[in-house]
C-alpha cells in the first residue's frame, strides 16, 4: 500500500497546548523526564501498558539483540511497538510516540539524510510534492503523465519506492495500522475488522491452509502477513525492497511467535530470487536462493502498483509458483469505465496527486492490469472492482477514514487536524527534534490524501481492483 494510511500521519495530539508540551517534554530538553531503567528490565516509565510482572521478565533488547522469546519491540524510551494481531500497532504515549517517531533511532536514514532522502524522491516528481488537485496541480495536469516523465520514475522505481517507505513507513504504521491498505468496508464494520476481512478474502479465495506455501508481494511491515498466517495456517514468505520493513517485520513476527511460518526477504519484485536477465539493487543479496517452482500461492495487496513494468513483475510471480498455482490481489487503478477521463485536467491532476504521494511510476487501468497478467503466462479467473458498490447505503465508502468526522477518533485524519498535525511537524523541525525534512514529508502526505478523496467521491479511481489469476 500502500498508501495514504500515512495520512493518519500522527495521531499525535493536535493541539497548541499539546506542541507547547512536546517542546518542553522531548527528548532534547531539559524539562524532559528521564525514564529509569535497571539492566534487564522494563521500567514503569519505559512500558505503560505491561503487567508489573512483566516489567520484571527480560527487556527485549539484551545487548542491542532481540530476544527469541515474542515480546514488545522498543524503539526507543517511551516508546513501545507490538504487532496488536497485526494491525493497529501500539506506540505508547502520544507525545513521547510523536516525538520518538519523528526522531527515529532504529530508521536506516541518518538524521540529516531526511531532507536528502525526500528532496531525491521529489525530484522524480518534477518537484511537485506537496501540491494537490485543488491547489495549482490542475492547472500544471499532465506534466508527470508524459512519457519523459513516467519513464524516469520508470528508471528510478527502486530509489523512489525505496526512499517513500524510509520515510513514511513510521507514519503509515501509527497513524493507520500495519497493514498499509484500505478496504471496502460495510455499515456496523469497524475499520480494523474491514482491513482483515479483505485479507481473510484472499485466503479463502486462494485455498490458504497449513501445508499452503504462498508469497506475499510486496509485503511491507508484514501485518497481512501475520494475519493471514494466524488465521489460515499457511506459511508465507514475503518480499520488501525496504531494509527498514524488514527488520521491524521480522521482529514483529518473532514476537508474535510465527516466526516458523511467516518471513520477510529483502528484495525486488521484478527479480525474485532465482531471476534471469535482471540486475539487483545495491544491498540486496539473495545469497545464492532460487524460489522458482516454490511456492503454492502468492498475493499482493495494494503492492504492485509501485511496479514499473507489471507484465514483468507478475513474470517473477508466475515463475515462482508451481504449475496451476493461483495468484490474487487488489490493485490501484484508475477506471475508465467509471468516469476517468484522461483528457479532463482536473482528473488528470487527482491521479498524478495519488501517484505523487504515493511513491507511483503511474496508475494503470483494470484493462492494463488484466493484459499483464495473460502477458505473464496466467489464465485471469475473474477481475471486479471490490468499492464497485462504494456510495451504496449499506457501505462505508473506503476513503471515509481520510475523510474524517468531526469525532475524538476521527479528528487527526480530517482536513483540519492534518494542518493541525502538518503546524506540530513543522514546530518539531523548527526546535530541531524532527529531523530536517519531515515537513515536506508531511506536506506530500496530506496533499495526496486530498487526491485520494477526490478519486473515490468521483469513484473514478480504486485501491481495490480484485483479480485472480492461474498459472497457465
Amino acid at each position: 500500500m500502500d498508501a495514504a494510511p500515512a495520512l493518519a500521519t500522527a495521531g499525535v495530539a493536535l493541539t497548541g497546548a499539546w506542541m507547547l508540551s512536546v517542546a518542553l517534554c522531548g527528548p532534547t530538553s531539559r524539562y524532559a523526564r528521564r525514564p529509569r531503567r535497571r539492566q534487564g528490565t522494563l521500567q514503569e516509565d519505559d512500558v505503560t501498558d505491561l503487567t508489573r510482572a512483566e516489567r520484571r521478565r527480560p527487556s527485549v533488547f539484551e545487548d542491542g539483540g532481540f530476544e527469541t522469546t515474542p515480546r514488545r519491540y522498543a524503539k526507543k524510551k517511551g516508546v513501545t511497538r507490538d504487532a496488536s494481531g497485526g494491525t493497529g500497532a501500539a506506540f505508547d504515549g502520544q507525545i513521547s510516540a510523536g516525538v520518538n517517531m519523528l526522531s527515529n533511532a532504529d530508521s536506516v536514514l541518518s538524521r540529516d539524510g531526511v531532507e536528502g532522502s525526500i528532496n531525491a524522491y521529489a525530484e522524480l516528481f518534477g518537484g511537485k510534492t506537496g501540491k494537490h488537485s485543488l491547489n495549482g496541480l490542475e492547472g500544471e495536469a499532465g506534466e508527470l503523465t508524459s512519457a519523459e516523465s513516467v519513464k524516469k520514475r520508470q528508471e528510478g522505481y527502486r530509489t523512489m519506492v525505496n526512499n517513500f517507505y524510509d520515510l513514511v513507513t513510521d507514519f503509515y504504521e501509527y497513524g493507520w495500522c500495519q497493514s498499509f491498505h484500505f478496504a471496502p468496508r460495510y455499515q456496523g464494520e469497524t475499520f480494523l475488522e474491514s482491513i482483515k476481512r479483505a485479507e481473510y478474502h484472499l485466503c479463502s479465495r486462494l485455498g490458504m491452509k497449513p501445508g499452503v506455501k504462498a508469497l506475499d508481494v510486496g509485503c511491507g511491515v508484514g501485518g497481512p502477513m501475520r494475519n493471514m498466517a494466524i488465521f489460515s495456517g499457511a506459511t508465507i514468505e514475503g518480499i520488501t525492497i525496504n531494509e527498514y520493513q524488514v527488520t521491524v517485520g521480522n521482529k514483529y513476527c518473532a514476537q508474535q511467535g510465527l516466526g516458523e511460518i511467516s518471513h520477510l526477504t529483502r528484495g525486488d519484485f521484478q527479480n525474485l530470487p532465482g531471476f534471469k536477465n535482471g540486475q539487483l539493487w545495491e544491498g540486496i543479496d539473495y545469497q545464492g536462493q532460487d524460489w522458482t517452482g516454490r511456492f503454492d500461492v502468492a498475493y499482493e495487496i495494494e503492492a504492485t502498483c509501485h511496479s514499473p513494468d507489471k507484465t514483468r513483475c507478475y513474470s517473477e510471480v508466475a515463475r515462482c509458483l508451481k504449475p496451476g498455482g493461483l495468484f490474487a490481489g487488489y490493485e490501484w487503478v484508475v477506471l475508465p469505465e467509471r468516469g476517468y477521463d484522461a483528457k479532463n485536467a482536473r482528473h488528470v491532476a487527482i491521479k498524478e496527486g495519488i501517484e505523487i504521494g504515493n511513491g507511483l511510476p503511474t496508475l494503470a487501468t483494470p484493462a492494463q492490469v488484466v493484459e499483464a497478467l495473460e502477458a505473464a503466462g496466467f489464465e485471469v479467473l475473474e477481475h471486479y472492482d471490490a468499492n464497485r458498490n462504494v456510495h451504496a447505503k449499506t457501505e462505508v465508502p473506503w476513503y471515509d477514514t481520510l475523510d474524517g468526522k468531526m469525532t475524538l477518533s476521527g479528528f487527526r485524519m480530517t482536513r483540519l487536524g492534518r494542518s493541525c498535525t502538518h503546524a506540530m511537524v513543522t514546530a518539531l523541525e523548527t526546535l530541531r527534534i524532527a529531523p530536517k525534512g519531515t515537513t515536506h514529508v508531511s506536506a506530500m502526505l496530506n496533499a495526496t490524501a486530498i487526491d485520494l478523496v477526490e478519486g473515490g467521491k468521483e469513484e473514478i479511481f480504486t485501491p481495490s481492483y480484485f483479480f485472480i489469476a492461474r498459472k497457465k
